[in-house]
């Protein structure tokens, strides 16, 4: 098995003022410093506002900085949206798409996330790819159907373990405090990797990470698990302690 270095990537949403984003990445990258040698990476992902005094605030530090999202294209009349090369500008070196909340609040399509996975591999970003099936789904035995579906349809042609991490959040687990079993994590991380294998030459070595309702209580067990390579954190990922304690929870 490829060694895979596990990945604790804070997804912050749309939470947090200048003032408390800056203590928060200035926490956590002191930490990190002092810590030395850990057994994983960890990133934290801003809202757009943060992302230039985030990223200046922990640039002499380990701590990653990514985006929330991207659009497809570089530059031009698209109002709203931010380039990947914005992105890569403000020191991003990853950006999340495809989650759940832009699938369902914004309509985008597994075209959508693979054009937009595209643009920003293409800027140097590595892409945190989500996908996850919702309850109904999960009720009704679709769940590896909508996930290999969106697999197979969210992926750019020649993407790759360097360029490309998949994030695996069954919907009804974010921020829901319900959390799948790890026998369900390792099942379905499994399954992931394995659809990986079909449209990736190196799917052994993509990091798979498990996002929903990850917290200091459950990260050791889930970090542990089969498969799983890191965590995709909301809510704990607003405050230190707990960030901070799902990424000790690595060994």
């Amino acid at each position: 098995m490829a060694e895979r270095r596990k990945l604790i990537a804070g997804n912050w949403k749309m939470n947090g003022l200048k003032a408390d984003g800056l203590e928060l990445a200035s926490d956590l990258a002191g930490r990190l410093k002092g810590a030395g040698a850990v057994a994983f990476d960890m990133l934290v992902c801003p809202p757009f506002p943060l992302l230039f005094p985030v990223g200046e605030a922990i640039a002499d530090s380990p701590l990653a900085l990514g985006g929330q999202d991207c659009a497809a294209k570089l530059s031009g009349a698209h109002t709203g949206d931010i380039s990947p090369q914005m992105l890569k500008d403000a020191g991003c070196g990853f950006v999340i798409l495809g989650h759940s909340e832009r699938r369902q609040d914004h309509g985008e399509t597994d075209a959508v996330v693979k054009a937009k996975a595209e643009a920003a591999i293409g800027q140097g970003l590595v892409a945190i790819v989500c996908v996850g099936e919702t309850e109904a789904q999960r009720e009704a035995g679709q769940a590896d159907a909508v996930v290999g579906a969106q697999v197979a349809g969210s992926l750019p042609a020649g993407a790759n373990a360097a360029t490309v991490v998949i994030a695996y959040e069954p919907v009804w687990a974010i921020g829901t405090g319900k959390t799948a079993t790890p026998a369900d994590v390792a099942a379905m991380h499994g399954f992931i990797r394995a659809e990986l294998a079909k449209v990736l030459g190196d799917a052994d070595k993509v990091r798979i990470l498990y996002g929903g309702s990850v917290k200091p209580g459950n990260a050791a067990e889930l970090m542990a698990t089969a498969d799983v390579d890191g965590a995709l954190v909301g809510g704990a990922s607003l405050k230190a302690d707990d960030f901070w304690a799902i990424g000790t929870s690595c060994r």
